[in-house]
């Protein structure tokens, strides 16, 4: 407190200035790679909408393709901590799994959460530092996907079916897809991410989804 009472106002250290900057370029071009893809994202409109100069944003990246690979590592730290940390928290594989969708639906609502697909579409095919780390990331999540199914499988949770890594990758698209395209339209994005899922595993369907009233369906 100072003399006069009032709390003592904490000044911000140098290192907390440029993570603060740091983070607000990256959300800015996330958001613009989402909306434009990579080869029409342009710097200096990224700055902006951070609310920062050019100068600000070569200070703390080296060139587009260094901003657009430390979006997709941002995007995965989030999601990580958003989605699959909770997720792998669960005690059974069935569970985990079903965490992941709703997590990812959730997740869906932020105006961030398409960069990944964006960026994929774009650079497929491609032999480029961006696509290739996307790349990984979806490798990542696929394996550890297909482990989650093969022990639900192994312990009767879940039926047979084919192969882990197969039905782990149809997960994940119907999971992006139906985030994606239901984005925003909560409970339904849940609802319906879920009662997808269920269906790719094998998994009786979920409770059914709350009649809409007159006033809903023409609202």
């Amino acid at each position: 407190m100072t003399a006069g009472g009032a709390p003592k106002r904490t000044r911000r250290t140098q290192a907390d200035r440029r993570a603060l900057t740091r983070n607000a370029l990256l959300e800015a071009a996330a958001r613009g790679l989402s909306t434009y893809g990579y080869a029409n994202l342009a710097l200096e409109r990224v700055a902006r909408e951070a609310g920062y100069t050019r100068g600000a944003l070569y200070h703390q990246f080296t060139d587009k393709e260094d901003l657009a690979l430390a979006v997709v590592r941002w995007v995965e730290e989030t999601w990580q901590a958003e989605v699959g940390r909770p997720a792998a928290a669960e005690a059974e594989p069935v569970e985990a799994l079903l965490a992941i969708a709703r997590g990812h639906a959730v997740y869906c609502r932020r105006d961030i959460a398409q960069v990944l697909m964006t960026l994929r579409v774009e650079f497929a095919g491609q032999d480029h530092p961006v696509g290739r780390a996307i790349t990984e990331i979806v490798d990542r999540l696929t394996a550890d996907c297909a482990a989650l199914i093969a022990a639900a499988r192994a312990s009767g949770a879940i039926p047979p079916g084919p192969p882990p890594p197969t039905t782990a990758a149809v997960f994940l698209g119907v999971v992006e897809a139906v985030g994606i395209e239901l984005a925003g339209q909560a409970p339904y994005d849940i609802q319906l991410t879920e009662r997808a899922v269920r269906g790719v595993l094998g998994l009786p369907p979920a409770a059914p989804l709350p009649a809409r009233s007159d006033e809903e369906t023409h609202a």
